[in-house]
């Protein structure tokens, strides 16, 4: 009797796995995040449930990532993604039957999904650091049928070049530089489609290789688990008050941290902007647009508990600052009406008016300029590239690329954003 209510609980297990799944594609369609058959045909094709059991069906048919394993901090390190985002990933790499795809950063699903789309007759490749990962991967591939998915392990950081070319590489991990193998072992023309970190902001950027450097064709907003191995590059932090309140910066650490020592004992300088928004807006290109034109971008950190009357009368910060000197600046966006906030920059330090005022024109250009329009255009060149190659706007030096920030002017969409502007000295 057991074993007859066994196999009719997992009969019907998988029937509400075939329904909930279906409804996660649904989903996906009316959300804009599935925009082609091909892609639709995949998800409502692979179990998703199946490669991560630790989840409910319920979590793992979610629109929402399933964290799998993680660091002696609690701090996930390998995740099932969410699926709006492994869709809009999949998309931008424009997979069809017979190329050569390669994973870095495994898990199992997302790969399934790619076997899906190259066929039979394609190749896909998954590799990652943690043997853990990729036991566990191969494993779910080769119960679900999609054995023929070669799963590697090693450093996603030099590609797989035995396997090599790949007519699209899909990294599933936070990048802040690009690896010289992910070009070199791209077909031109093909596609690298990566979350990159820009001074701290999460953007999944499709680039498409155009020689030696990439150009960004899509781009959109994400988060992921960080990169191990050669590409790491964790995030640098400045206590201000002790564990409570922080700056953390992405490669333009100051030169001179003890110049912020005590800085938020000073007294503040609080700027309107007059830039107003309805509930519920994005406003993530003002996040880029700081981060293009000020060298000193950082994100503030407060703790959860932590006393806000000396930061702002409004509450806590949404994120984005800017130093200079020994000034720190930084913006809120306290409710001013029913339904309708305002941005307002905040500054400490001896320079503190000049670099609010400098703050709150940014937003003012960004609100008039850039709000409404595209997202800038991206390109990667190689490290040694010269300055006179590279295309206008701010650049962003790695180890390996310089990285590229371009906006299109408002007034000519063919023309570009030239040049960019750091805070006052």
């Amino acid at each position: 009797m057991d074993a007859v209510q066994d196999e009719t609980a997992g009969v019907l297990d998988e029937e509400q796995a075939d329904v909930l799944r279906a409804r996660l594609v649904d989903g996906l369609l009316s959300g804009g995040w599935i925009r082609t058959a091909q892609v639709e045909a995949a998800f409502r094709a692979v179990p998703r449930h199946l490669f991560a059991p630790e989840a409910s069906l319920e979590a793992a048919y979610a629109d929402d990532v399933v964290r799998t394993k993680f660091d002696a901090d609690g701090t996930a390190i390998s995740s099932v993604s969410a699926p709006w985002l492994q869709a809009t990933m999949i998309e931008q790499a424009r997979l069809a039957a017979g190329m050569r795809c390669l994973e870095v950063g495994s898990g199992g699903y997302n790969a399934a999904l790619l076997a899906e789309l190259v066929g039979p007759t394609g190749e896909v490749t998954t590799v990652d650091i943690d043997p853990d990962i990729t036991d566990r991967a191969a494993g779910f591939l080769a119960a679900t049928g999609y054995d023929r998915v070669r799963v590697l392990t090693g450093d996603g950081w030099d590609g797989a070049a035995e396997h090599a070319p790949f007519d699209a590489i899909i990294v599933t991990a936070q990048a802040v530089d690009l690896a010289p193998a992910w070009v070199d072992q791209l077909v031109e023309g093909g596609r690298l489609v990566v979350p990159l970190r820009l001074r701290g902001l999460g953007r999944g950027v499709a680039f498409e290789r155009q020689g030696n450097r990439l150009v960004s064709r899509e781009t959109q907003m994400c988060g992921f688990v960080r990169m191990q191995g050669a590409g790491a590059s964790p995030m640098e932090r400045l206590a201000l008050r002790g564990d409570e309140i922080a700056l953390r910066f992405d490669g333009n650490y100051p030169a001179k941290p003890e110049l912020f020592d005590g800085i938020l004992d000073t007294p503040r300088v609080d700027t309107w902007t007059g830039v107003r928004l309805p509930p519920m807006t994005s406003f993530a290109t003002l996040k880029l647009w700081l981060a293009t034109v000020f060298d000193g971008y950082c994100q503030i950190d407060v703790a959860k508990d932590a006393a806000t009357e000396s930061l702002a009368p409004e509450g806590k910060p949404p994120g984005d600052a800017v130093v200079h000197g020994a000034s720190l600046a930084y913006l809120t966006c306290p409710k001013i009406a029913e339904s309708l906030y305002e941005f307002r920059a905040h500054a400490v330090g001896p320079d503190a008016t000049a670099l609010a005022e400098d703050l709150a024109d940014q937003v003012r250009i960004w609100e008039r300029d850039h709000r409404n329009g595209p997202d800038p255009r991206i390109t990667a060149h190689p490290a040694e590239t010269p300055d006179h190659v590279l295309p206008p706007g701010r650049t962003l030096d790695r180890a390996h690329a310089r990285i590229t920030i371009t906006w299109p002017h408002p007034a000519d969409p063919d023309a570009t954003y030239h040049g960019s502007r750091p805070a006052p000295s």
